[in-house]
């Protein structure tokens, strides 16, 4: 029954991320509001992190299930793939090593500020 709960909140957040793209008339993405009406509601304690946590781990677990129809929905789209396949090889992997990169120094930074924050504790104490 806990997990009926837990996706239950997950879902509401989802549907309440569907309405807002719906009145809003921006180019975003319905998944991009739910998932920053979740943020909002984790970081402000509206939802209580012990109210998704279970469903939400388990989500993470069956993500690379998520993957299969995209991977199928490509090999279907072979005939326009195939002449740009250099490309998009290409594409693919300049804009990985730039995620990895950027990824690296945000956590390089946080990382540094975090511990600079410890030492200022230290000190002051």
């Amino acid at each position: 029954m806990k997990y009926v709960r837990q996706f239950a909140v997950i879902l509401t957040v989802s549907f309440l991320g569907e309405v807002l793209r719906a009145v809003l008339p921006l180019p975003v993405p319905a998944s991009i509001y739910g998932l920053l009406l979740m943020l909002a509601a984790l970081g402000l304690h509206i939802i209580p992190l012990h109210a998704v946590k279970d469903a939400g781990k388990f989500l993470v677990e069956i993500m690379p299930l998520m993957f299969i129809p995209a991977a199928v929905g490509l090999t279907e789209s072979w005939g326009r793939i195939s002449p740009i396949l250099i490309e998009l090889l290409i594409v693919t992997a300049v804009s990985t090593v730039f995620v990895m990169a950027v990824s690296g120094r945000v956590t390089q930074f946080v990382i540094r500020k975090e511990q600079k924050g410890d030492r200022d504790e230290r000190t002051a104490e």
